[in-house]
């Protein structure tokens, strides 16, 4: 993975997001963003880091939204037409503990068996902790406001607030796991 694969990620999220929904798109190159600043983390794999990034959220494009649960629909979608590998498709199919949002739709089989989850934990984490501490217009934020705004986004007794709420210790664990790695990490310049 290099620029070139960077660039594709970023035209097709654009693309799918950047018209119809643009404070997802927004949100998605905060994300990006993030990642971006991971990079000495995750050395080889900071440019995968980078377009599952920006391509976490393109299932919620109006028109890819086929089953309604966008990491699935997304990972498809990037699977199906764009023939992006496996390892890009199974981090955008279960971005931030997406396989318990995927139980509450009744979906968790299928995400499951289609997009096993990546048996690497950093770049897992390092996904969560990007997405988790991105508001939704882009911004910095903290993990805990995060699952906050999403709670009083969607509501406490929706999938999503049930699903959020369930998820917020392994959300938070993630955040810790990687904010802890970056401070040991020797800082240049």
């Amino acid at each position: 993975m290099d620029e070139v694969m960077l660039d594709w990620a970023g035209r097709i999220a654009e693309a799918e997001l950047g018209e119809l929904l643009p404070r997802r798109w927004l949100h998605s190159q905060g994300v990006a963003g993030r990642a971006e600043e991971l990079g000495r983390l995750l050395c080889t794999d900071a440019e995968l880091l980078t377009a599952a990034a920006i391509l976490h959220d393109v299932g919620y494009a109006p028109r890819l939204a086929l089953t309604g649960f966008h990491p699935l629909d997304g990972a498809r979608f990037l699977r199906d037409e764009h023939g992006a590998g496996e390892r890009l498709t199974r981090l955008v199919a279960n971005h931030s503990f997406a396989l318990l949002e995927a139980e509450e739709r009744g979906l968790r089989e299928a995400l499951a068996t289609e997009f096993p989850l990546s048996d690497d934990p950093l770049l897992v984490d390092a996904l969560v902790y990007c997405d988790m501490t991105t508001t939704p217009d882009g911004g910095r934020t903290t993990a805990r406001e995060r699952v906050a705004e999403i709670v009083g986004r969607y509501g406490a007794d929706s999938v999503v607030g049930r699903f959020i709420r369930r998820a917020a210790p392994e959300i938070f664990s993630s955040v810790e796991r990687i904010e802890a790695a970056l401070a040991s990490q020797p800082r240049y310049g």
